[in-house]
């Protein structure tokens, strides 16, 4: 039998109740040295030094429409498949090159 999986995104959160905002505003103002990180095995040299950022994120894609002059976009598909990607990279490294900026 064939399984279909079935996802849901949720594009907002419901507001917190009072009762929470409470408990967070507590949680906020508690002291570091009364935080129990007992269950929370420390991290050994090894594996600090094989540590990778954002190992497991995944950005969100969306399907847009794009105007791109046609020699950019011959030039991006004549470096083979991938050219949306190639795309997606390209307007990355400026995004984060500006972000670095600013």
């Amino acid at each position: 039998m064939k399984t279909k999986i079935v996802s849901h995104i949720l594009t907002s959160l419901p507001p917190l109740t009072k009762a929470q905002q409470a408990a967070l505003k507590a949680l906020s103002e508690r002291p570091e040295s009364e935080i129990d990180y007992g269950d929370i095995p420390p991290l050994t040299d090894e594996q600090l030094r094989h540590a990778r950022r954002g190992a497991f994120y995944r950005p969100v894609k969306r399907q847009i429409t794009a105007r791109v002059d046609a020699d950019v976009l011959e030039w991006l598909k004549g470096q083979g498949k991938g050219y949306q990607s190639r795309i997606n990279a390209i307007l990355r490294r400026e995004m984060l090159a500006a972000s670095r900026q600013s």
